[in-house]
Formats: C-alpha cells, structure tokens, sequence
C-alpha cells in the first residue's frame, strides 16, 4: 500500500462511518482495546493500551496522499502511534485517547448508540464470530450503559436492525455479567 493507512478498531470498523479507500479486515497484535473516562465528556470512549499479550481485530484503510487532516479532526480526542512494525505493511497507525484527556473518576457511561456502530461494523466485516472476538477481547466493561437508542447522542449513530440490537444485548448481557 502505498498511501499510509490508519487501524480501526471501534467505529471505524463500521464501514458506514466513512469513505477511506480500501478498507480491509486486520489484526494488531500488542494493543488491547478499553473503555477509557475522559474529562472531554462524561462518556467512555474506546481506545487501545498497549498490551504485548492481545491482538485485537479491526480494519486498515488508506489515507490519501497522507492527508490526515480530517481523520484527525474526526479523532481530535485521540493521538495517532505509529504501528507499522506490529502491522507488517507500510505507514500504518492506530488512535488512542491523549493521556491528558484521561479522567481519574467519574460514571462515564458507555453509549449504547456508540457500542451499536461498533458491533455492527464488527458483524458485517468479521460475522458473528468477530463479535464475539471484540467483545472478549475489550477491557472497561465494569462502566455502566446508558441506553440511547430512541435518541441517540453518538453522532455516527447507524440505523440497527432488530437482529443487530439483540445481537449487541445479548454479548453486553453476557459482558456485564463477567463485569459484575
């Protein structure tokens, strides 16, 4: 690939969320993905760690003519780290939460809209099997849920259907009750 390519793991798995070219499944191995706090918002925000046991499942885009400029406005919460060694293929990177937005406390809740994009991407890029996968391998599920189906306030939020949603309550069930 000749254009630098950024790693998704979260809502950039749900390939309705943008237009970056050539978006393919992939792993990243060292980085383990987490439900973090900030003190942007008081709502979780997933991000990686890094972690030299996991590997986590996500896509790989282009970013043309390494213009970065709107991914990282899309991204403001995040700095990008150079994974490209840990991918095997060209400039590659992955978003994290800058450690100074990190909040030491709070509810934070994560936003059933958010998880939605997310495991709708999941589905339709690695199956059911992929859910499962990114559902086993995220940290943070101790954060509680704030179901904003009706009104969603993630402002990518992605129409699911009825399969989709019991698909995302039937894993968050499972999830939160390991959590407990």
């Amino acid at each position: 690939m000749s254009d630098p390519g950024f790693f998704g793991y979260g809502s950039l798995v749900n390939l309705g969320t943008y237009d970056y070219a050539h978006p393919r499944p992939a792993s990243l191995q060292g980085w383990r993905r987490i439900w973090q706090r900030t003190n942007l918002r008081e709502v979780a925000y997933l991000s990686v760690v890094p972690d030299p046991t996991a590997t986590i499942q996500g896509v790989v885009a282009q970013v043309p003519n390494a213009n970065w400029a709107a991914l990282d406005q899309r991204e403001a919460a995040y700095q990008r780290h150079d994974v490209s060694a840990a991918m095997g293929q060209g400039q590659t990177a992955v978003y994290q939460v800058k450690p100074a937005h990190l909040a030491p406390q709070g509810q934070h809740p994560i936003l059933l809209s958010y998880l939605d994009v997310v495991v709708q991407g999941y589905l339709h890029v690695f199956g059911e099997a992929g859910v499962g996968h990114f559902f086993e391998t995220t940290a943070g599920w101790g954060t509680p849920i704030q179901n904003d189906r009706d009104d969603p306030i993630y402002p990518r939020h992605q129409r699911l259907t009825s399969d989709e949603r019991a698909l995302v309550d039937d894993h968050l069930a499972a999830v939160m009750k390991k959590a407990e």
